[in-house]
């Protein structure tokens, strides 16, 4: 029994598991709460409790066999555990931002009070990284080199130089609308100070936004993107290399989106299928818990002073204008003068 409340101590917090392709993500989910679930009933069960029966026995006596009551003690079985049933039955783990059924990679879980954490990276607006693989000369209707094909073109002309031309452009049309929905003014010292610490975000949920975007390999018809965003599905990423085909005179198709990072979780953290158990998720949680909280403090820290500073201003705002209501245009000019 203390055995598995001690276990149980430990399953609060953060950890990530690598999803493979081909899975739905509510499938993984299960598969480590299934997991969880049976090592911590293994764990040392309390002693079945006893209880005292006088039971009738026959014994032999000076006329023959005798009835008597002989006092024994029986389980009670409305306690055993194989009446009871499992001890634990239900563990609250909670998805991070989800990865579709072909995409793999990082996937975030949170076990505990580790659900009220999934909700705070959700509101810190933390980037992800992808690694997505194309291929020339190919259009299907969703995007993918599985779906129905509609089209083959050609992509001879395509070249490394072509590529990274139309890349920066995504970029830079991506960098405007990040600016844009950040609400920020660039000349501004709290601009500067949110660059140098790269935490130029929106504050509330925006389209998706693509941060960085650069070729890691061009081997025609092949090639293979690392992609930076936010806020994005891995549809969405689908679409990119769809378009960045069109651009190209030519058609495009995704062929892996592979997930590598979400928000501090690489995939050096993210547990093999072989390591999802009750000792390597407690040690995944331990060793996240110091890096999830200072990534979180830093996010959320920085939106909460300019939630302040544009309440502020708002309030600055407002007590101007109800300080000139009621005030003649031929005043507002004295005053100004």
């Amino acid at each position: 029994m203390a055995a598995g409340r001690a276990a149980r101590t430990g399953l609060n917090g953060l950890f990530a598991v690598y999803k493979p392709p081909g899975v739905a993500s509510i499938r993984v989910r299960d598969s480590v709460e299934t997991l969880l679930l049976k090592e911590l009933n293994s764990l040392e069960q309390p002693a079945v409790q006893q209880q005292v029966r006088f039971l009738p026995n026959t014994v032999e006596g000076n006329a023959g066999k005798e009835l008597t009551l002989t006092v024994t003690q029986l389980p009670v079985l409305a306690a055993h555990p194989l009446v009871r049933g499992p001890e634990l039955t239900h563990l609250k783990i909670g998805a991070g931002h989800r990865l579709d059924t072909k995409s793999s990679g990082v996937f975030v879980l949170g076990v505990g009070h580790g659900n009220k954490l999934l909700t705070d990276m959700y509101n810190a607006h933390f980037t992800r990284a992808y690694t997505v693989r194309g291929l020339f000369g190919k259009a299907t209707d969703d995007f993918s080199d599985t779906g129905r094909l509609i089209e083959k073109t050609t992509f001879d002309h395509v070249t490394r130089d072509k590529l990274e031309r139309i890349l920066a452009v995504i970029q830079g049309t991506n960098h405007k609308a990040l600016l844009m929905y950040s609400n920020i003014d660039l000349k501004t010292q709290e601009a500067y100070e949110l660059a140098v610490e790269r935490l130029i975000r929106p504050m509330e949920k925006t389209p998706p936004l693509i941060t960085a975007i650069r070729c890691l390999q061009f081997a025609p018809p092949e090639f293979q993107l690392e992609i930076q965003c936010m806020h994005e599905t891995q549809q969405y990423l689908r679409k990119v290399v769809h378009e960045i085909g069109l651009e190209l005179k030519s058609t495009a198709v995704c062929t892996q989106v592979r997930r590598t990072r979400d928000g501090c979780f690489t995939l050096d953290n993210a547990l093999l299928r072989t390591h999802w158990n009750l000792q390597n998720i407690r040690n995944s949680i331990r060793d996240s818990k110091v890096k999830v909280k200072v990534e979180l403090q830093r996010s959320l820290g920085h939106q909460a002073r300019r939630g302040k500073r544009h309440t502020d201003t708002d309030q600055v705002a407002e007590s101007e204008l109800h300080s000139t209501e009621g005030t003649s245009a031929s005043d507002l000019t004295h005053k100004m003068r």
